[in-house]
């Protein structure tokens, strides 16, 4: 017998289907397990850049009270790790409205790449407002595909990014290059469940990846090779461990 979503698990499924549209969420939660696709490959809906953008508009000005809260605990865990790695020059892919930008200590020269006007322009007055001097460039970027040098960085850290881009391993393939030869890698993503109740709010969410501007549905497996896995250093964030802190050496 399959397992039912719990109480928690439908409630945040309830609060996805009333913030963006029942039509979003049509597909049901027998017909995706009865879909081809298995759990832990490709996300089940597709982004582009086009609909990242659409999404983050939308997202911009009401984001940091959505997201802020629950995202805090991993962009301060990278910000503090970001502070204790070696190396001055810092990128931050998909900086948005800049929430990570004051934890940052002076002594680093932080770049922030995003692909969302709105967003950026909301990080720049977080920039100025705050006085953050250590903030060398914000800038409208791919990162999939940026204008950046070879090695012109010490670090690269990308939160909540992974499962936004249109190719996620094209993406680490990007940030290996723009990362100097014993430089760092961090990421905070989520990570799709194998089994369990959030498994089932996962596929619940997944139709509306389009509208939520990220895949609810991401496996690691989609931003690294399988024989990758065991050896990339990873750190459970709260809350609830839904998100994973990795570091990778370039």
């Amino acid at each position: 017998m399959e397992r039912q979503p719990g109480l928690a698990s439908s409630r945040i499924v309830n609060y996805a289907e009333r913030a963006l549209g029942a039509a979003e969420m049509s597909h049901t939660l027998e017909q995706r397990a009865r879909s081809r696709r298995l759990p832990g490959t490709t996300p089940e809906v597709a982004l582009d850049a086009a609909a990242i953008r659409d999404a983050y508009r939308r997202w911009s000005s009401f984001y940091d009270v959505v997201f802020g809260g629950v995202s805090s605990a991993g962009r301060k865990r990278a910000a503090d790790r970001v502070n204790r790695l070696p190396g001055r020059n810092v990128l931050e892919v998909g900086v948005g409205t800049g929430l990570a930008l004051p934890c940052y200590t002076p002594d680093k020269r932080i770049t922030g790449i995003d692909l969302s006007a709105d967003m950026l322009a909301l990080a720049r007055r977080r920039v100025a407002d705050l006085g953050l001097r250590n903030v060398e460039d914000l800038l409208e970027m791919d990162a999939e595909a940026t204008d950046f040098s070879d090695g012109q960085f010490d670090i690269a850290v990308a939160m909540f990014v992974a499962s936004v881009v249109p190719n996620p391993k094209r993406l680490l393939t990007e940030l290996r290059r723009v990362v100097r030869p014993g430089g760092n890698i961090l990421l905070v993503n989520h990570f799709a469940a194998e089994g369990g109740p959030r498994w089932w709010v996962e596929r619940a969410m997944a139709p509306a990846s389009r509208r939520l501007g990220w895949h609810p549905d991401f496996a690691m497996k989609a931003l690294f090779e399988a024989d990758e896995i065991p050896g990339i250093e990873t750190l459970p964030v709260p809350p609830f461990g839904i998100f994973t802190l990795v570091r990778l050496r370039n």
